[in-house]
């Protein structure tokens, strides 16, 4: 009876905190596509049609085994996040949902670059730091990549240029 009331313990406490937590993100995959019903905030401006809260998460972990080089095991998360991700419905359409999810895709994107740039790194006992910084390089690089992407599209108004930039995104995603 004892194992019974820690089991169920455990399982309110630990369980199903994760579960609530994970409703707050969508992770990026590429047979899924994001909708209108996951953009749950509310709208702060009246300018933007739509807004993608996307972004990138990382961990890592350390192992040196006696004088050997340091081996560090990275896995970085490119999210979604639903609760400040918003959308006007009185002036959205299916093109602008394809716009937000390129977006989203963007942020896969520089995922796989931040993990590729993070394997080809050498790191010291300062990896913490080490990792932190090109992090956030990567994030300055993925906000100049958004900008441009929002820019050269025109918010999506440009058709032209919003179908040559879902060309340009499957092509980089399939590599």
């Amino acid at each position: 009876m004892g194992f019974i009331k820690i089991l169920s313990a455990f399982l309110f406490f630990f369980v199903l905190p994760l579960s609530a937590q994970d409703e707050d993100i969508i992770l990026w995959n590429p047979d899924v596509k994001l909708s209108w019903a996951d953009f749950k905030g509310e709208p702060t401006n009246t300018r933007a049609a739509a807004v993608t809260a996307s972004g990138l998460t990382y961990s890592f972990s350390t192992l040196r085994k006696n004088d050997a080089a340091l081996e560090i095991n990275f896995e970085v998360k490119s999210h979604f996040y639903p609760k400040e991700s918003w959308y006007r419905p009185e002036v959205c359409n299916d093109v602008i949902l394809k716009h937000e999810q390129l977006h989203f895709d963007i942020t896969e994107l520089y995922a796989r670059k931040f993990l590729e740039r993070l394997n080809k790194a050498s790191f010291t006992d300062k990896a913490k730091a080490e990792v932190k910084a090109i992090y956030n390089q990567i994030n300055k690089e993925l906000n100049e990549f958004q900008n441009l992407y929002d820019s050269e599209t025109n918010f999506s108004r440009n058709r032209d240029q919003q179908e040559a930039w879902q060309i340009k995104l499957q092509k980089l995603l399939s590599n």
